[in-house]
């Protein structure tokens, strides 16, 4: 008479049971459909963190979320997914639709206002971004990630700056003072924080 076997718990090595683990942007960038959702909805994120916007008294540039998501947008999404996603926003803005700070002037207006430089600036720093953060592998994620994050902060504010001492016909030291000085703390902020949720989600990915 045998002996019958202990009985184990098997479940998860059955073929018809798998543990089902959470789509990551990698995977669902994977098709058509995937990458348009994922382009749609980092417009959408801008839009969102552009509306949490404070406006300061002594210039036209206002403190605002808005380079901060697209910060994000350029670390999570690469260099091309995030291009097209920052370039539908400033479509979409253009359009009419309210995507953009809510002081100003609304639609192309506000494109060709005094902050145009910041938004025309917007894809190509989300592009730069994504590039910089996937080509310095070398470095621990947070590292490259801060570097990317900075990269791209200072093209914004370089570009914003230039625009904003075209249109308004100011000179290199006014401009700092309206452009670029008041802003310079909140930026830090901003550029730690993007790379520090992005390196924590890279290293709960790899979890």
């Amino acid at each position: 008479m045998q002996t019958a076997a202990p009985i184990t718990s098997q479940t998860a090595s059955q073929p018809g049971i798998q543990t089902r683990r959470p789509l990551s942007l990698t995977a669902i960038g994977q098709t058509v459909a995937g990458k348009a959702a994922l382009v749609l909805g980092a417009s959408l994120l801008v839009a969102v963190c552009a509306h949490f916007t404070v406006p300061l008294p002594f210039t036209p540039v206002p403190l605002t979320l808005g380079d901060l998501a697209v910060l994000l947008v350029g670390l999570a999404l690469g260099p091309q997914m995030a291009f097209a996603a920052l370039a539908l926003y400033l479509a979409e803005g253009a359009a009419g639709l309210p995507v953009f700070a809510p002081n100003g002037m609304p639609g192309l207006a506000h494109l060709l206002g005094p902050t145009g430089g910041y938004l025309f600036a917007y894809p190509f720093a989300a592009a730069v971004a994504g590039f910089l953060a996937r080509s310095l592998k070398r470095l621990p994620d947070y590292a490259a990630a801060l570097s990317a994050a900075c990269s791209a902060s200072l093209l914004i504010m370089a570009s914003g700056a230039g625009w904003l001492s075209l249109s308004l016909h100011h000179s290199a030291a006014l401009t700092l003072q309206l452009a670029v000085l008041p802003f310079l703390p909140g930026q830090v902020v901003k550029i730690v924080s993007a790379a520090g949720i992005y390196s924590a989600l890279r290293s709960r990915r790899r979890a």
